[in-house]
Parts: C-alpha cells; sequence; structure tokens
C-alpha cells in the first residue's frame, strides 16, 4: 500500500509540474514551435498517468486514488485540447 500511495503521489506531481511549466509556457510565449512542444509533453503525461492508474487498479482497489488520478487525466486532456486550440489559431495567422 505504502508503494502504491507514494507512487501516485509521484505521477501526480510531476504531471502537476508539466501542468504548471505548461501554463507558464502559454503565458510567457506562445508560438507554433512552443505549442507543439506543449503538446508533446502534456501527451507524455497522460500516458504516464494512465499507466499508473492501471497499476493503481491493479493493486489496490480504493476508490479515492483512482478518483484523484482519473482527475489529473482530465485537466490533462483539457489543457491538450487549449493549447492544440491555441497553436491553430496560430497556424492561421501567418
Amino acid at each position: 500500500m505504502v508503494f502504491v500511495t507514494v507512487t501516485v503521489l509521484t505521477a501526480v506531481v510531476v504531471d502537476a509540474t508539466v501542468e504548471v511549466t505548461v501554463l507558464v509556457m502559454v503565458a510567457v510565449v506562445v508560438t507554433v514551435e512552443t505549442a507543439v512542444v506543449v503538446v508533446v509533453a502534456v501527451v507524455v503525461a497522460v500516458v504516464v498517468v494512465v499507466v499508473v492508474v492501471v497499476v493503481v487498479v491493479v493493486v489496490v482497489t480504493g476508490v479515492v486514488v483512482v478518483v484523484v488520478v482519473v482527475v489529473v487525466v482530465v485537466v490533462d486532456v483539457v489543457v491538450v485540447t487549449g493549447v492544440y486550440g491555441i497553436w491553430k489559431y496560430e497556424a492561421t495567422q501567418d
């Protein structure tokens, strides 16, 4: 249980760090190149969190833990969608 808890917390912290980095990059300067890098970074974060979800579901049936990780995945999807939208908008402005 301790291992699972540490694994989930680590994934959430790493993921939160990626989210903050994404938001800072978008706030400071949004170029097509930046948007592409951001999308790739967030997609990687989503994959990591999904893997953690699978591990958590297999090892523990703790609903709270699963809900927390699912919320993080949803936030990732929202960020990816937003950044992609910005990227598409910028592409039409060139």
